[in-house]
Order: structure tokens, then C-alpha cells, then sequence
């Protein structure tokens, strides 16, 4: 049971109030076409706080999340070596019932000693843990992450907005999905251009991503896990609402636009 305790997003920065009124957020937050609220306000990091494993919550080392010519950057210019600071941009609100828009972009080279995997590698955490809740270190929240990749320049195809699941589980197809990720249909994206991602999630129901406005993955019942680090006691449990989150995973990234509209449950 206590595990089921830790992992549970907690109703930290005044949640169960957050969580049931959307709307009255929107009137201090911009509003834009259509009841999209803009998240990021293109000035400065305000509603956002940073977790990077080996550090505190809220020490956003080396300045690595930063506001630069209207961006919301990632960046590691203040770094020696990478040493596994996998880091997580927070959001101050969970949410249940919404449509993420997320429109991104690499830039630049790795930082020394990222992992070979996590080259053009970035994505959102979506229904993850409150970051308060993260040990010192941790280094991904327990959640349902939207993988962005970028191509390699190597000729092989590298589709983004996939799937992973750290901590957690999924029904896709009709079965109970366990790898830790699911490749989805996009088309390959080499260089530094920009993609827009739409993740469309609908509480414990179903999860939608979607490129440049193509449906490429769906799956549905995200839970969490009852294997490993993550084990629980009884039925595993389903995930209804949580906390979003912007990854640095060691290279380069920018974000100009990050808009959420929440939708009826």
C-alpha cells in the first residue's frame, strides 16, 4: 500500500483545487482561439518548476530550462558532462480531460556524455507523478511519456511521438502492453525543423498522439505497472489525472508553443 501511496500523484500546489476548475485557470492565464490556453507565455518560466535527478526540486542546475527570443530552450552550455541530470520541466496543474499541443524542434549537438539513445531525443511526461513526490534521485517520473525524436541523418527511420512507460502500463490493441515503449506511425523528421505534437488524453480512457495533425498512435488505460521497481499489491491501478512535464534528456531542444484545452469528462 505504500508503494500505491508514492506513486499516486499527490495534491501538491493546491491540486484537488486545480484539478476541478479549469476554467476559472484560464481567466489568469492567456487565452487564446478557441479556449487554448497557452502554458508557456513566451516571456519566462513562470507556472513551471524544474526537477533534474541530483538535485532539489525547483534548482533548475545550469540554467538548463531558460526563456531566449520568445523559446522555452533546453540547453547545456553550463555543462561539463552530461552525468546522467536527466531533467523534468513541470507544469504547476494536473490535468485529466485535454487536447496538449507542443510544437518543438533540436538544435545543436549532444552534450558530452549523453547517452547514445538520448541523441535528438526529448517528449512530454503526460499523467505523471507530481514532481514533489520525486526522490533526489530519481530520474524520470513515474508517468506516460510522448517521445520526440529527431532523425539521425543515417538513412534509417526514426518515428517520433512514441510511446514509453516508466512505471507504468497500457492496453494497446486489446492486450495489456508492458515493453517499455511503442513505436508509432510517424514519418521521420531529420534536422532542426519544427513539428507540431498533439497528445490528446481523456482520463483513464484513451491517449492519442498526433503529428503535424496525423493520428499516429493510440492506445488506452494507462495504469500503473505492478512489475518491478513499481510493484503494487492487488489490481494495478488506473491513472485518471497527473502532472505534465518537458524533458532535457541531453541534447538540445526548443519549444515556442505549449497550449492545453481541457475538454468534458
Amino acid at each position: 500500500m505504500l508503494a500505491l501511496v508514492l506513486l499516486l500523484p499527490p495534491l501538491g500546489y493546491g491540486a484537488a483545487e486545480e484539478a476541478t476548475a479549469g476554467a476559472a485557470q484560464a481567466g489568469s492565464l492567456t487565452e487564446s482561439e478557441a479556449g487554448w490556453i497557452e502554458l508557456f507565455n513566451g516571456e519566462n518560466l513562470e507556472g513551471w518548476i524544474a526537477k533534474i535527478t541530483g538535485h532539489p526540486l525547483g534548482e533548475n542546475f545550469a540554467d538548463t530550462f531558460r526563456v531566449e527570443d520568445g523559446l522555452l530552450q533546453v540547453r547545456y552550455d553550463g555543462y561539463e558532462y552530461f552525468d546522467g541530470r536527466f531533467g523534468h520541466l513541470f507544469w504547476k496543474t494536473p490535468y485529466s480531460h485535454y487536447r496538449l499541443q507542443i510544437e518543438y524542434r533540436f538544435h545543436g549537438e549532444q552534450v558530452r556524455g549523453g547517452p547514445a539513445w538520448a541523441a535528438r531525443n526529448s517528449g512530454v511526461m503526460v499523467h505523471a507523478q507530481a514532481p514533489d513526490a520525486m526522490s533526489l534521485k530519481q530520474e524520470f517520473p513515474v508517468s506516460i511519456e510522448a517521445q520526440f525524436l529527431g532523425g539521425l541523418d543515417d538513412g534509417k527511420p526514426r518515428p517520433t511521438a512514441n510511446l514509453c512507460t516508466p512505471g507504468t502500463d497500457v492496453m494497446h490493441a486489446g492486450s495489456l502492453y508492458t515493453p517499455h515503449c511503442l513505436t508509432s506511425s510517424s514519418e521521420t523528421f531529420p534536422g532542426d525543423q519544427w513539428v507540431l505534437a498533439e497528445i490528446i488524453v481523456r482520463g483513464s480512457g484513451t491517449i492519442t498522439h498526433r503529428i503535424n495533425g496525423e493520428v499516429v498512435l493510440e492506445y488506452e488505460a494507462p495504469r500503473l505497472s505492478d512489475r518491478g521497481d513499481h510493484q503494487l499489491t492487488g489490481e494495478p491501478t488506473l491513472l485518471t489525472e497527473g502532472y505534465l512535464a518537458l524533458q532535457s534528456e541531453s541534447h538540445p531542444v526548443d519549444f515556442r508553443r505549449v497550449r492545453i484545452k481541457l475538454l468534458q469528462e
